[in-house]
């Protein structure tokens, strides 16, 4: 059960952040100008917050019920989970800063924090990713980080492709053959859902003492949060029409 707790929370991040990282990998191509990569933005701006509590959630579910995973997870790779925090909040500072005030220049100032901590988020997880499945480290995980980061990259156009309308879809479209981007969304989180159970089954998955009294809490609360998720999705559900909040 403890292991299915952590796959959960680990697996749902990659489906439902990877979209956010992909579109902000790709914000250049899809937006040629300020206010197109304001609509682009548009698109993930009712997601990111919620996608990153299934990170926190990991995070907690690690420290709580796998803490010697936790240990060698982080503390045996700590620069590269240093450079996945800094990108982390690279990203959430542009994505949050650019609209603060007007100018040319200061949103094009933090549109590229987005795409580098975008970039950043998406190298640092292909590292780690890599480090767990091929057992890979340093400059010679580099080249084997990049297939996840493509992945990334497209699993964020076929998000795109069903929240953009116009010219912006038309651009997220071009691999998903026109009104394919369903199916291309589908196929995207069916391969980061793989990614994550080869990742998962390489780990040394043994809880903790604490394992015991913290599963059916979680248990209790996944609900709540799958509910939570669904509703944001369904209130979200059409097509941007202009710029967010952001």
């Amino acid at each position: 059960m403890e292991i299915f707790i952590l796959a959960f929370f680990a697996i749902g991040y990659l489906v439902l952040a990877g979209a956010d990282i992909g579109v902000g990998m790709l914000l250049p191509y899809l937006g040629r100008s300020g206010g197109e990569r304001r609509e682009v933005i548009a698109a993930i701006a009712p997601f990111f917050l919620g996608n990153e509590v299934w990170l926190v959630a990991t995070a907690g579910v690690l420290a709580g019920m796998f803490p010697e995973l936790e240990s060698e997870l982080l503390h045996g790779n700590y620069a590269l989970v240093v450079c996945l925090l800094v990108a982390w909040v690279v990203r959430d500072m542009g994505l949050w800063l650019r609209g603060r005030l007007p100018g040319a220049r200061w949103q094009l100032c933090w549109d590229g924090a987005v795409v580098a901590g975008s970039w950043g988020l998406a190298l640092s997880w292909g590292a780690l990713l890599s480090h767990v499945l091929l057992g890979l480290g340093g400059p010679a995980a580099v080249l084997p980080a990049l297939v996840p980061a493509a992945l990334f990259a497209v699993h964020g156009l076929a998000f795109a492709t069903l929240r953009l309308r116009g010219e912006l879809r038309r651009r997220a479209a071009v691999l998903s053959g026109g009104a394919g981007e369903g199916r291309t969304y589908a196929l995207t989180a069916g391969a980061l859902v793989v990614i994550g159970v080869l990742a998962g089954a390489r780990l040394p998955l043994t809880a903790g003492s604490t394992a015991s009294f913290l599963a059916p809490v979680i248990l209790a609360l996944i609900p709540l949060l799958v509910a939570s998720q669904a509703w944001v999705w369904w209130t979200f559900r059409h097509r941007v029409t202009g710029p967010s909040y952001l």
